[in-house]
């Protein structure tokens, strides 16, 4: 008889985005006259940039042709973005990465999961609380992850490292030693960043324990606060303990086009064996490759023009940002993040659990938000709300929340 992965079936529920689309379809079937904001998924509403637009169709006419057709291209990536990618994202920036330690691939969220392919099921994984949940299920389908505790919303074998706001929601290295850390900055989802002097910490306790960091660095395009590193490269130590991913869905508004890479320095190396071989090995194994023509709209965002014009679009995100932020600031409630990050991590009034509040604004403000506590048992009395909706949407969506809170269906103590 066909056995199954049994590690699926002690995964809680439905994946928490999954869940939060499902309880909206049901309420806009109850309500078909509301008219949802949603500020809960982090998915962008701006168009690609022209400069984008225009080398896709460049890309497509090539494509139309004997002399400019291609197949299977490199697994890898193709060596024009790789190359841009070192000399743009990292090399500009004082930071050694060459073209080779890039790999290509159709998604941050993708990587971040399939990273575990290349370490053993024996390992200790070390996850923030709050944490992006594919961190966590990828290593639970793994068999990393142990036993579920529904009460304590834990796994008996992940090392959970509090993000709380008496830490600024930016954890210490543990006490006890953990093979695989996950870290995001900045972070999704309460919108803190780390100091340089805070992944120095984290470098050093990596390289003194044969750890390694996977360094989710999904949304460095929204860091504004000075010297705050990019990328964990720039830390002293971090190429002989870190992995790192980047995407373009938030930095270009690639959600649909699919395009991200991963670092993997040549020195990091465990047991003898270069890790950066391993991930080829597996990278070219399993996938074949981010298509050309998506591949020449995420090289364009390196032009002059395609710089400015992303520029504009992260911009505009950060405005949204702000206006969330500072308005919900005002009606009482306690905000964090939304500075460095396109998120805004809100506290809930009068200790509400975070479904409750997810359920409270949907039926009351029609505003869908994330619940904190989907995304670990430290984010209860919490709640996400996204930048990137539209300008107009965006303040709706404020105006309501306020509007709610001030007609007496539940009083701003966030304080």
């Amino acid at each position: 008889m066909v056995k199954l992965n049994e590690n699926y079936l002690k995964l809680p529920g439905s994946y928490l985005f999954s869940e939060v689309a499902r309880r909206i379809s049901a309420y806009t079937a109850a309500h078909p006259e509301a008219e949802i904001i949603k500020l809960s998924i982090g998915d962008v509403t701006r168009p690609l940039a022209p400069a984008v637009i225009e080398a896709m169709h460049a890309a497509v006419d090539e494509m139309g042709t004997y002399e400019g057709f291609r197949g299977y291209g490199p697994e890898q990536g193709y060596p024009f973005l790789r190359e841009a990618i070192a000399q743009n994202d990292y090399n500009a920036r004082g930071v050694e990465i060459r073209p080779d330690e890039i790999f290509v691939s159709d998604g941050a969220k993708s990587d971040c999961g399939n990273i575990g392919d290349i370490f053993g099921v024996e390992n200790v994984v070390a996850v923030c609380d709050p944490v992006y949940p594919v961190y966590v299920d990828t290593n639970a389908m793994a068999g990393r992850a142990g036993d579920y505790d529904s009460r304590s919303g834990r796994w008996s074998r992940l090392v959970y490292m509090p993000c709380v706001e008496e830490n600024g929601f930016s954890p210490a290295p543990p006490q006890e030693r953990a093979d695989l850390i996950y870290l995001c900055f900045p972070n999704n989802p309460t919108g803190a960043m780390a100091t340089r002097e805070q992944l120095k910490q984290w470098v050093d306790y990596a390289n003194a324990n044969g750890s390694i960091l996977l360094y989710d660095s999904a949304y460095e395009a929204f860091i504004t606060t000075p010297d705050i590193p990019h990328t964990i490269f720039e830390i002293e130590g971090a190429r002989t303990c870190a992995i790192e991913f980047r995407s373009f869905s938030k930095t270009a508004g690639f959600t649909g086009n699919r395009c991200a890479y991963t670092v993997i320095p040549q020195e990091l190396e465990r047991n003898g064996v270069k890790l950066n071989a391993m991930w080829n090995r597996r990278h070219t194994t399993k996938f074949n490759g981010v298509p050309y023509v998506v591949q020449r709209g995420a090289a364009a965002i390196y032009t002059p023009e395609g710089r400015a014009q992303i520029k504009e679009s992260i911009d505009f995100y950060r405005t949204n940002a702000k206006v969330i932020r500072e308005e919900l600031t005002a009606a009482g409630l306690k905000c964090f993040g939304g500075v460095d990050a396109p998120y805004i991590w809100l506290k809930t009034p009068d200790g509400m659990g975070s479904w409750a509040f997810f359920d409270l604004v949907l039926d009351q403000a029609n505003v869908a938000v994330t619940p904190g506590v989907g995304f670990g048992p430290s984010g209860e009395g919490y709640v996400r709300l996204t930048a990137f909706g539209g300008a107009e949407a965006t303040r709706q969506a404020t105006a309501r929340i306020r509007t709610m809170l001030h007609s007496g269906g539940v009083a701003p103590t966030g304080r």
